[in-house]
């Protein structure tokens, strides 16, 4: 089914963007211990994963901060109504 504008979304919402980026960097920090602490550890299996997560989180971050860069995007107000499904057409 397509998505579509129903009418009751909250006016105020705001994505958690922000909250994202501060756990995303908690994970990088973190990432980028384990990485080095299991490295002079001698486990390179436990160094890869942590090095694998390190790239997941570093990606991540790079798309959370592109998203907060783009402000606010364009949301209908209360004066416009909810969209209505198209028409379905029977053959």
């Amino acid at each position: 089914m397509d998505p579509m504008r129903t009418g009751s979304e909250p006016t105020t919402a705001r994505s958690a963007l922000r909250m994202r980026l501060w756990l995303s960097v908690w994970g990088l920090v973190w990432a980028v211990f384990g990485t080095a602490a299991f490295a002079l550890a001698g486990r390179p299996g436990w160094a890869a994963a942590c090095g694998v997560l390190w790239l997941v989180v570093t990606v991540d971050l790079t798309r959370i901060v592109k998203h907060i860069r783009q402000g606010p995007h364009y949301q209908p107000g209360r004066d416009i109504p909810p969209y209505r499904p198209p028409e379905r057409r029977h053959p």
